[in-house]
């Protein structure tokens, strides 16, 4: 499957594993570019720029195909050391950055000067320009229906995607909802030349995350996640549990509620550790409504053959129709 993107990245099949908060690690990271994807690390997953710097090392004893890091870079009371991590990025010979948050004008130049290719996340179509009028090498476009913060303007993948593929010139990659490959079919007959997958892989034997945690992924449907944050105008979606319809109810209670009213319950620590115990109630899992279309616990290598078989059965089958 070649486009702009496997050819700009490095890799095989146009598939891309999203930088997600606990999980992109080196286990998952290595699994996703063995079988022919990007793997990508998170790089806040891991304490310090030291512990970034290990496990890129990590995953080199991994893998020796291409695979990415992730920075979200938020505007926050007590940031951590960005420019410490990008550095370490930097040195460490990674080619590939995915970005999210700020706007990468702050940092492109580093990234230029490193040879790092930036692929940076956008919920909307203006900010996806402004982005590529600031020199990123690649836009993935995240659709409503996407884990994590889909944006605010509440708009699905079906318009954004084609929306962004109007407008923006580089490669364009299309991000949430994805799961399989009728969604990839339908993504890249939109104008995505990749796409991105976060919660489908966090469902992968590799993923490094309780059993529980996945089953409930399979079981779970699109009907299954819930919005948090959306009086703070912060809008995030995760799967629902106690703790996010806690959450939910404090927002829309009379007065509503300060991010410091639910940060006992919403803590980074406190999800992370529902991740690796399988308490489904102790803390926030970050989900996306493609739980609709996971059926199974595939390893990544299984997963990323499937999809690209059925994309292009499914592609294969739309161009019949016309002829």
């Amino acid at each position: 499957m070649k486009t702009r993107v496997t050819d700009l990245l490095g890799i095989e099949v146009p598939i891309l594993q999203g930088g997600m908060q606990w999980v992109g690690r080196a286990e998952l990271a290595s699994a996703v570019s063995n079988a022919g994807g990007l793997g990508i690390l998170t790089a806040l997953t891991q304490p310090t720029p030291a512990g970034l710097a290990e496990e890129i090392k990590r995953c080199r004893t991994m893998t020796d195909k291409p695979f990415g890091v992730n920075l979200t870079i938020l505007p926050t009371a007590s940031p951590p050391p960005y420019d410490e991590y990008l550095k370490v990025i930097a040195e460490s010979g990674v080619k590939i950055l995915e970005t999210a948050g700020s706007s990468p004008k702050t940092f492109i130049g580093l990234t230029k000067e490193a040879g790092i290719k930036v692929v940076h996340k956008c919920t909307a179509v203006r900010h996806a320009l402004s982005a590529e009028r600031h020199g990123v090498d690649a836009i993935s476009i995240d659709g409503f229906e996407a884990a994590g913060h889909p944006g605010e303007d509440d708009v699905g993948g079906l318009i954004l995607f084609a929306a962004a593929a109007r407008e923006v010139k580089i490669p364009l990659i299309a991000s949430g909802g994805i799961g399989d490959g009728r969604t990839m079919a339908g993504a890249m007959a939109l104008g995505a030349e990749r796409i991105n997958m976060g919660t489908r892989f966090c469902a992968t034997r590799e993923a490094p995350i309780h059993e529980s945690i996945k089953q409930a992924m399979v079981e779970g449907s699109e009907r299954d996640t819930t919005l948090i944050f959306r009086t703070l105008r912060n809008t995030g979606r995760v799967m629902k549990n106690a703790i996010s319809e806690e959450v939910v109810a404090m927002e829309t209670r009379p007065g509503g509620a300060e991010f410091k009213d639910i940060h006992h319950l919403v803590a980074g620590a406190r999800g992370r550790a529902t991740l690796e115990s399988g308490d489904l109630n102790g803390g926030l899992v970050w989900a996306s409504q493609v739980m609709a279309l996971i059926d199974d616990i595939p390893t990544c290598a299984e997963l990323i053959d499937r999809i690209a078989a059925e994309c292009k059965a499914h592609l294969d089958t739309a161009r019949r129709a016309f002829n």
